[in-house]
């Protein structure tokens, strides 16, 4: 496990922490994770081919911690930002306690994330495989 180039990749994390609290809407938030997800996938793939999907869930996974601790730090923030996020926890299960809402599901947020970065690892590994051979 290459756990600096895990830390190294989960700044990006640290960075859409800070920014999805005060500068990135929530409606452009998804492009920039996708832009992030491709990089951290080529450079996955060309730094550590031996196990590119747990490097990407880990990567997932470090990024969530990152990224839960500022919404649930900066809370008054996150949410003067976001109404959109405002409404929808009060339908959400503990409307009364929204920021121990953020931080269960922000875990199974990075999860999932994750996975999906590890399958986008995986792909990126075969891909640079396959034009380096060209």
């Amino acid at each position: 496990m290459n756990w600096p180039l895990i830390f190294a990749f989960s700044l990006f994390g640290l960075a859409m922490a800070i920014g999805t609290v005060f500068v990135i809407p929530s409606n452009i938030e998804p492009v920039f994770w996708l832009v992030i997800f491709v990089v951290c996938a080529y450079f996955i793939a060309q730094r550590a081919p031996g196990r590119p999907f747990i490097h990407g869930l880990l990567v997932g996974i470090v990024n969530s911690v990152w990224v839960t601790s500022a919404h649930v730090l900066l809370f008054n923030q996150y949410i003067a930002n976001h109404p959109q996020e405002a409404a929808m926890m009060t339908s959400m299960p503990l409307p009364n306690r929204p920021r121990v809402m953020m931080a269960i599901m922000g875990p199974v947020i990075g999860v999932v994330s994750g996975v999906v970065l590890g399958l986008f690892a995986l792909v990126a590994t075969k891909l640079v495989k396959r034009s380096a051979r060209i």
